[in-house]
């Protein structure tokens, strides 16, 4: 790790806790539209199940490349379905902005303190399957100190297409061993060493919730492996 100048972040639970975040606001749309018996967070956790999915889509080529947000949206009204509700009975505005409950997560507790100490050595960065306005959104609400915006609508590719990580570190003008990805998703840092990135896992056990049973440890010796950013800065020397 001696050569890494930029640590750049999955967000979407390594960052952020999305569960309970889309839950919090998806609680009160569901009970207004007569659907209070739908668990909120189980209405999340099927929302995000289409995430991966609709980006298959884009990966694959079988539609041109859209920002998450739009993604998002459509596996909004595609969930709503699943539970009952036709989406064209809603105002659209409405629908709009729950699906801004992605720009307003929280990070986890020791988010902030750690990236304030890792910005001290490392430049500091999203490399994010959302986009743009997403990524400043959730950053200016929450104080994410990010010392760039960097992702998937930048570089016009999601992850984990090598795409994403190779145009990201070109843009950055580092050589990939220079630039480190953090991730509490052991595919996504497999993704990342296959284009020549250091790696750093960070454990995030309740990401899906208290039943979670995936990427509970490192499935390959990664660089570094750390239970949170605090370890990740005091394992980097910070």
């Amino acid at each position: 790790m001696e050569h890494v100048r930029a640590l750049l972040f999955d967000v979407f639970g390594t960052v952020v806790d999305w569960r309970q975040g889309v839950a919090s606001r998806a609680g009160p749309f569901l009970a207004r539209h007569s659907a209070s018996a739908v668990d909120a967070t189980l209405f999340a956790d099927a929302w995000r199940k289409r995430y991966q999915p609709a980006m298959e889509a884009v990966r694959s080529g079988q539609r041109p490349f859209v920002r998450l947000d739009v993604l998002h949206r459509e596996n909004l009204e595609a969930a709503l379905a699943e539970i009952g509700i036709d989406a064209a009975s809603i105002d659209p505005a409405e629908l709009d902005e729950l699906n801004l409950a992605w720009h307003r997560l929280d990070p986890w507790p020791d988010v902030l303190p750690g990236l304030a100490r890792l910005r001290q050595k490392f430049i500091v960065a999203p490399l994010s399957n959302g986009n743009i306005i997403l990524m400043l959104d959730m950053a200016k609400r929450a104080g994410i100190p990010w010392d760039a915006i960097l992702g998937a609508e930048v570089v016009q590719a999601y992850k984990p297409t090598p795409q994403a990580y190779l145009r990201t570190v070109d843009l950055l003008g580092m050589r990939p061993e220079q630039v480190c990805l953090v991730a509490a998703h052991n595919n996504d840092l497999a993704a990342a060493r296959a284009c020549g990135l250091k790696t750093a896992f960070v454990l995030r056990p309740t990401e899906h919730g208290p039943q979670q049973t995936s990427d509970l440890q490192p499935e390959q010796a990664w660089d570094v492996v750390a239970g949170d950013f605090g370890e990740l800065a005091g394992a980097l020397g910070v």
